[in-house]
């Protein structure tokens, strides 16, 4: 038999808390050993309670703040520490862009034994109502008679008991009741388990995705929602090819990028960026650190369905863009057509494999380039990158820790510079934290 856990202590402790963890808990040491604390903040004294020991960190719950940080707010939301859609309202938005910065410098020292030359300005935009991407979870709870929709509760697979979304768009976020309400009239209210949001500048998509067919009658009650609030509504059977409009709900989803003249189609489980506004003035700054000139051709990797891509052709001889979903290049050579760009091609290949002979970017010349990675990082492909001879790189981050490794391997084996870098706010009031760097030969 194994050693018996020893119980909780049921007494709250009191603790100074030193500073906050990656995922945006407050860090203290009892008896010499970490204790991560949702909601407190650097430079609080709080009460808390042991809620989890593990061999090598323990867990609590503040019970009491016994001496605030000047950062602390009032969250917002009344939802705001049983939800798990944000981490952060108790932060005011300005201290929440230091912490993401200084968080972003400890991790490439830290990690990548790098320090830019020069550190660029947070991006950041409006904190609310900014998000048009979602994922929405839908359960029916039997205890309580009824159906919730919304995000997972901090720490748990349960659906958060949410009756609005204040970082949602407020097409959706004001009207999850109603969705709720909506579900629990169907038939198939037990076999829906969620709700993918999706919207441009243009109209939101609701994708409804149901396991069992709804009946004649369902389908009335979705188009009856959808007429009273102009809301569209789809259904997804089964995969993302599977998704299909109601009658009469099929509509175009594109967002704009008025500072390049651009509109880019997609399709509701496309990825795009959740935050269109921060969108654009994170593309306006990878075009002003890339700088790229009309003669010089551009390498754009993980390019999905050209974000970056076509805004660079704008101002490149020309540009190749590489991306491992064919659905998503498809849109990226259909948005060039539609945009009237002739200087672009676009490639199929899966960037963490050997390079095959179908997609050819490895074996060609580039003067700069620019990567959109995903949190795993772009380590695969810094290689064959370097060997195209690009001049100067331009690393777009959603993982600063893959970031901070890739940097090491580019500065200190390759010889690059780290000329720049700086945070990106694209999620405000959650620990995600995306960032730019720019590296030079």
């Amino acid at each position: 038999m194994g050693k018996k856990r020893k119980p909780l202590p049921t007494e709250p402790v009191e603790a100074e808390i030193t500073s906050l963890s990656h995922d945006a808990r407050g860090v203290t040491h009892v008896d010499g050993k970490a204790v991560f604390i949702p909601g407190a903040l650097p430079g609080e004294r709080i009460m808390f309670r042991f809620t989890r020991r593990a061999r090598r960190h323990d867990e609590g719950v503040v019970t009491e703040v016994l001496r605030a940080a000047a950062e602390r707010v009032v969250p917002r939301c009344a939802h705001f520490g049983v939800c798990g859609g944000c981490a952060l309202q108790h932060m005011g938005p300005d201290a929440q862009v230091r912490m993401k910065q200084d968080l972003l410098r400890e991790t490439l020292i830290r990690i990548g034994r790098v320090e830019p030359e020069r550190w660029l300005a947070p991006l950041r935009s409006e904190p609310w109502g900014y998000r048009r991407k979602a994922r929405l979870g839908v359960r029916w709870v039997a205890k309580k008679g009824r159906v919730l929709v919304g995000f997972r509760e901090r720490g748990s697979s349960f659906i958060a008991d949410l009756s609005l979304c204040h970082v949602l768009r407020p097409e959706v976020g004001e009207r999850l009741l109603a969705l709720a309400a909506l579900v629990e009239s169907l038939s198939i209210r037990e076999r829906l388990p969620q709700i993918e949001v999706a919207q441009g500048d243009g109209p939101t998509v609701l994708v409804f995705r149901v396991l069992d067919p709804p009946s004649a009658e369902d389908e009335a009650k979705l188009l009856a929602f959808a007429s009273e609030t102009g809301l569209h509504v789809y259904v997804q059977p089964g995969g993302n090819e599977s998704i299909v409009p109601l009658p009469g709900q099929e509509t175009e989803l594109s967002y704009r990028l008025p500072a390049q003249g651009l509109e880019l189609g997609f399709e509701p489980y496309d990825f795009t960026q959740v935050n269109l506004e921060l969108n654009r003035r994170m593309i306006d700054q990878a075009l002003t650190l890339l700088e790229p000139e009309s003669g010089e051709r551009v390498l754009d990797l993980f390019c999905g369905l050209g974000n970056f891509t076509l805004p660079i052709a704008r101002r490149a001889g020309s540009v190749v863009g590489v991306e491992g979903d064919g659905g998503l290049v498809a849109r990226g050579r259909h948005n060039a057509e539609r945009n009237g760009i002739a200087n672009v091609g676009f490639q199929v290949a899966d960037l963490y494999g050997e390079p095959t002979a179908a997609a050819p970017w490895h074996s060609q010349r580039f003067d700069r380039a620019l990567l959109d990675p995903p949190r795993s990082g772009a380590r695969e492909v810094l290689d064959p990158l370097v060997a195209t001879g690009v001049r100067r790189l331009v690393y777009v981050s959603c993982y600063p820790s893959t970031l901070a490794r890739d940097a090491e391997h580019l500065v200190h084996e390759h010889g690059f510079r780290l000329t720049a870098a700086g945070a990106m706010d694209m999620f405000p009031h959650t620990a995600h934290l995306e960032s730019m760097a720019v590296f030079e030969r």
